[in-house]
């Protein structure tokens, strides 16, 4: 047997929590189909809030918050969802979607960035919070078809910067875009291409978590689509953007870092999906808490090192325009 080479062997950099999943339809406080794709982020008390996607049984999708004290056991359901279709927003008459959260300090309030989803097909829209209990909703920013989006925490040069995955008749990469004002985005620019031929990137590409700042540059973690002859299979790769330059990407690795493995990733409404929208770093500054999406159908935790995956970054990554891309 031909061994890969070592830099390629696979290395456990996300551990499962053992009580997965850690949410599920069945201790919703009111009916659903499933819960799943949760935007994560840290309260001021120390508690962490999840904004989880929540299917009904129509198939539209509202979100609903879940906190927790220590972010794993206890979590409180809101009793109604916290953030559902407006009718003053046509542009979500078909649900709202995976939410990505980032904490602006400059504006001391929340951002969160969703899909809503209409017959127009599937945009980014920006919501503005204090408490995730009253949102003051600036609509679409991205029209359709655009997904998986985020803002990052900082500004830049030229403004405000959201990650963001536009999708063309040739082609699904992740772009970054600039805003002075939150409200009017522009000036993009690609960030990240999907791969050609038969990568585990090659399909598609798109944001998972918001961006999470290190001292080596922006960690991001994404996720890469690959169909197979059973259907599509997410993974998640990771990349590393620069601090002052984001648009500029310094390394993507060339193989997955976290993909479907357990029964309840393997099997559900759509099957062989991990998808993160959300992440919680520790008081220690190292530990990161990493809530997503098990097959479309329930929402689990797993924990990595922030340090172990910048080092497997650097002994497994390329610079971008590597074997198979454009």
């Amino acid at each position: 047997m031909t061994l890969l080479p070592g830099r390629y062997r696979q290395t456990v950099l996300f551990h499962r929590h053992d009580r997965n999943p850690i949410l599920t339809a069945e201790r919703w406080p009111y009916q659903a189909n499933s819960v799943f794709n949760p935007g994560a982020t840290a309260l001021k008390d120390g508690s962490t809030l999840l904004l989880c996607r929540v299917e009904d049984f129509r198939g539209l999708s509202h979100l609903t918050a879940a906190r927790s004290r220590d972010g794993l056991t206890g979590w409180k359901v809101d009793a109604s969802p916290t953030l559902a279709p407006h009718p003053d927003h046509p542009e979500e008459s078909w649900g709202v979607e995976d939410p990505r959260i980032t904490y602006l300090p400059d504006e001391d309030r929340y951002a969160v960035l969703y899909t809503a989803y209409s017959p127009a097909g599937p945009g980014v829209a920006l919501a503005l919070t204090e408490d995730f209990q009253s949102f003051e909703r600036r609509g679409l920013i991205f029209p359709p078809e655009d997904k998986d989006a985020a803002i990052f925490p900082v500004r830049f040069g030229e403004g405000w910067a959201a990650l963001h995955r536009p999708v063309t008749s040739s082609s699904a990469n992740i772009h970054i875009s600039y805003s002075e004002n939150l409200r009017h985005f522009g000036n993009s620019r690609t960030v990240l291409s999907a791969r050609r031929g038969p990568w585990w990137d090659a399909r598609k590409v798109g944001l998972s978590a918001p961006p999470i700042r290190t001292g080596k540059g922006w960690l991001m973690i994404y996720h890469g689509v690959k169909t197979t002859g059973s259907g599509v299979l997410y993974r998640n790769g990771l990349a590393l953007l620069d601090l002052d330059n984001p648009e500029k990407c310094l390394l993507r690795s060339d193989s997955w870092a976290f993909g479907p493995r357990d029964l309840s990733e393997r099997v559900g409404d759509v099957d062989n999906v991990v998808f993160p929208c959300g992440t919680v770093l520790q008081p220690d500054g190292d530990t990161l808490r990493v809530y997503y999406g098990q097959a479309d159908t329930s929402v689990g935790m797993a924990t990595a090192s922030l340090g172990a995956l910048l080092e497997w970054l650097e002994d497994n990554g390329s610079v971008p325009n590597g074997p198979g891309e454009d």
